[in-house]
């Protein structure tokens, strides 16, 4: 996990972060897989990302890697957006890239010369970091830019050798937008079906179709996720993180909690700790 005191951070190969629970960081964050494999969890997504590839992951997005191979050999930037825009004028730079915030673009496979640049870039800062050079912050700040705009034109490049099919599900989603913005105050069924105009019963199947997991069942995992990053924080009791989850009670929070986990906020609480 990164230190949140710091505005950047390079983890090189061999020293790589391995955190069996979900977290969430300030810093934006991109991998590279060099060698191997590994099982990422962002959000309620989870893949098996082999090298070489790209990981993107936005600021506030919860996330956790579990190594899944011995050969594992990753290099690892993580940044925090004050510190990229320090001297570049649109606050919004960050935004204007989808593959920071769709989980259907966090993991990008490379090859030919995009691995090669991709490569380069990342050893730069490696050297920068490793000769301590006095314009260090600079260096790192421009080889971030270079990072950024390289793995945008690689998404793009794929967009356009893609065949012209269906892009995603439109109603699966306006759902994910939909949870995403109420899950912590909302957590039946009932209010995105009202909000999507459809019945409880056909938005579940249409989404089970659609992802192979029901609607309630993202609901659930969603509010599962965020609640075991608020037990992480141990500055909160079990009832303050079930006030912020807007459960009606500790004790309903608890059996939620437990039929969701196979145990109590308190268990996981010492769990983790």
């Amino acid at each position: 996990m990164p230190d949140p005191s710091k505005e950047y951070l390079f983890v090189s190969s061999g020293n790589s972060p391995y955190h069996e629970e979900p977290y969430r960081a300030e810093s934006y964050g991109i991998v590279y897989i060099k060698e191997g494999s590994v099982k990422l969890n962002a959000g309620t997504y989870s893949w098996e990302v082999s090298a070489p590839s790209i990981i993107t992951l936005g600021a506030s997005v919860i996330r956790y890697f579990t190594k899944s191979s011995d050969q594992l050999n990753m290099d690892v930037i993580f940044f925090k957006d004050g510190f990229l825009m320090e001297r570049y004028p649109d606050p919004f730079f960050l935004f204007k890239f989808d593959f920071f915030k769709d989980s259907d673009l966090i993991v990008l496979p490379l090859k030919d010369s995009w691995l090669t640049k991709v490569s380069k870039i990342y050893e730069l800062i490696r050297l920068t970091q490793d000769t301590g050079n006095v314009h260090e912050p600079e260096l790192v700040r421009s080889y971030i830019f270079a990072l950024v705009y390289e793995i945008d034109a690689c998404h793009r490049q794929h967009a356009m050798d893609m065949p012209a099919l269906t892009k995603g599900y439109p109603l699966f989603t306006k759902f994910r937008q939909l949870l995403g913005n109420n899950y912590m105050q909302e957590h039946k069924l009932n209010f995105y079906a009202d909000r999507l105009h459809l019945t409880p019963k056909s938005l579940s199947a249409a989404i089970k179709k659609q992802s192979g997991k029901s609607a309630g069942k993202w609901i659930d995992d969603t509010v599962v996720l965020e609640a075991k990053v608020l037990l992480q924080n141990k500055a909160l009791s079990v009832s303050q993180v079930s006030g912020m989850l807007n459960f009606s009670d500790p004790s309903v929070f608890g059996k939620f909690f437990r039929a969701n986990t196979g145990l109590s906020p308190l268990e996981y609480r010492k769990k983790v700790n």
